[in-house]
């Protein structure tokens, strides 16, 4: 494959990761019908919101789509899915608190008692289910920063975090479809699309290498 042809597959991903990740959700986002709110109110949302689908894009910078990104290194593809990684399992770890961040600069209720509120409040899945997925994501970012040192082989470790990240993604996505303030019908039949086209793609390698007894450290 040409050099010019390399530098033009790679413009290509790059444009449509950029598509795909943030400027669909922000159009979605742009569109909703919901009553607009202060800015610090919807600066929260949409920084959450572009967590949660880069989190979603990292379905797509492993092994698993090795066809679309064979035109790079690996190597370096695995440091941009790290770097990705930590970014944005530290901003959705904190999210629960910026939640409640703009009570602070508001009359009424209390921080602290409004965060209690929202975690102790089940009136849907939704809490229950984003504390859950809250949780797996705070293993899935101290197993991969720890990864050395937990005693597993890399093949079994790959395996444990994949599956790990499938949880999270589920249980996130169902938080957000139920409980998210911008996630109308068009919002989360596109991030049940992406979402399960990552899982899919991330179980067919896991399948395929289980019945080839390929070798998962390439």
């Amino acid at each position: 494959m040409g050099v010019i042809m390399e530098n033009r597959i790679k413009k290509y991903n790059v444009i449509a990761a950029i598509f795909i990740i943030m400027s669909f959700p922000i159009l979605f986002w742009a569109l909703g019908d919901t009553p607009k709110r202060s800015w610090l109110k919807e600066a929260i949302s949409l920084l959450t919101l572009l967590g949660y689908f880069f989190m979603l894009g990292q379905f797509f910078l492993t092994r698993s789509n090795r066809k679309v990104l064979k035109v790079y290194k690996m190597s370096k593809i695995i440091k941009i899915h790290k770097i990705i990684g930590y970014v944005f399992v530290i901003i959705l770890l904190i999210h629960p608190f910026l939640i409640i961040m703009p009570r602070f600069f508001e009359s009424g209720i209390e921080p602290a008692e409004a965060f209690i509120t929202m975690i102790s409040t089940y009136n849907s899945p939704g809490v229950l289910l984003g504390i859950i997925a809250w949780c797996i994501m705070l293993i899935l970012g101290i197993t991969s920063f720890f990864r050395n040192k937990i005693g597993l082989t890399y093949k079994s470790w790959r395996i444990f975090h994949g599956l790990l990240s499938i949880a999270f993604i589920i249980l996130a996505s169902w938080h957000a479809i139920d409980l998210g303030r911008h996630t109308n019908m068009w919002m989360s039949v596109y991030m049940i699309i992406i979402g399960g086209s990552g899982i899919v793609l991330l179980l067919k390698t896991y399948f395929s290498n289980s019945l080839s007894g390929g070798n998962t450290n390439e």
